[in-house]
């Protein structure tokens, strides 16, 4: 059976997932880079740079499986990229160059309808103007029974946790605290959600922590 699933998604000990005044300069919020410290130093991604090396520890296995069984993934527009309001044109493509790292199909919740293309390596990028719940119908046929993937952001993951539809959140627990931005925590009670934290591992530079909904 297939799941929706939450991986690899970075937040301070004190619950940020994204730093305050997002921009084209700043699309993690001032000080938002430092959630992704982990992630910079594993082989996967350097590997996503074209670069070689990087380490191949915890915190690359964890990346690695984050991938793993992933049918289709769902965006939040401001994760596809800085563009707010009405398209002006279909010349922004997202943030990672020709060859997005995604392979499969991907959903980016939108209030403004656009065209769907393909890119380089599989990706298809489809945009849903009717809800999150429309876009996981969605998702879930594309993937063909693979798991369907919450890639961010934190509005988006909080609309999901907040329908209970998220069967596997995974949260890559940086230790630093950034005192403001977009708290993945505000006003959700997890635990009469049906999440139970299941298992933690510590990485090198971040503690990999599992909440699992309770069927």
């Amino acid at each position: 059976m297939s799941r929706l699933r939450v991986q690899s998604f970075a937040i301070s000990l004190d619950g940020y997932g994204a730093g305050p005044r997002q921009d084209l300069q700043n699309p993690l919020g001032v000080r938002g880079p430092e959630l992704m410290e982990w992630f910079f130093h594993t082989r996967m991604w350097r590997g996503m740079q074209g670069q070689e090396g990087g380490e191949t520890g915890i915190d690359h296995q964890m990346v690695e499986q984050g991938f793993a069984g992933i049918g289709a993934w769902i965006l939040g527009r401001n994760m596809f990229g800085p563009v707010r309001g009405p398209w002006p044109d279909d010349s922004w493509k997202g943030w990672w160059g020709d060859e997005p790292p995604y392979h499969v199909p991907v959903f980016v919740l939108t209030h403004y309808p656009r065209p769907s293309f393909r890119m380089a390596g599989g990706t298809e990028f489809h945009f849903v103007t009717d809800g999150v719940e429309a876009a996981l119908e969605r998702a879930t046929a594309a993937a063909a029974g693979l798991d369907m993937r919450v890639g961010g952001g934190v509005a988006t993951v909080r609309q999901y946790l907040q329908l209970g539809l998220i069967d596997e959140l995974h949260l890559a627990v940086s230790p630093v605290l950034l005192g403001a931005g977009e708290n993945i925590w505000d006003g959700l009670d997890m635990p009469a959600l049906g999440y139970a934290c299941t298992r933690s591992v510590a990485g090198e530079r971040a503690t990999h922590v599992f909440l699992t909904r309770r069927r």
